[in-house]
């Protein structure tokens, strides 16, 4: 009862390295569970413009709301989604 209320602490300063680094863990993680739509959002993150990457970050979030069974991947996304200003 003592976290009940709780609040999640997210990191709001990731870099645009970091948030790359973060999408790869998440096109990784999408990958070796099978969620190919998911990871075909991410690929060659790497390369992206910030542009790109906030546009690829937004339609992965779209595809696994969806996904009750990922729901680990869209709080990643999530909070990523968070730190996009940084880009």
């Amino acid at each position: 009862m003592a976290y009940e209320n709780e609040t999640l602490r997210w990191p709001t300063n990731l870099d645009h390295a970091a948030i790359v680094r973060r999408l790869v863990e998440v096109r990784a993680a999408a990958e070796a569970s099978g969620f190919a739509e998911l990871a075909a959002h991410l690929a060659n993150v790497e390369g992206m413009s910030s542009a790109q990457i906030g546009a690829s970050v937004i339609a992965a979030m779209s595809v696994v709301q969806e996904k009750a069974e990922h729901r680990s991947i869209a709080t990643q996304l999530e909070m990523i989604a968070m730190n996009l200003k940084n880009l």
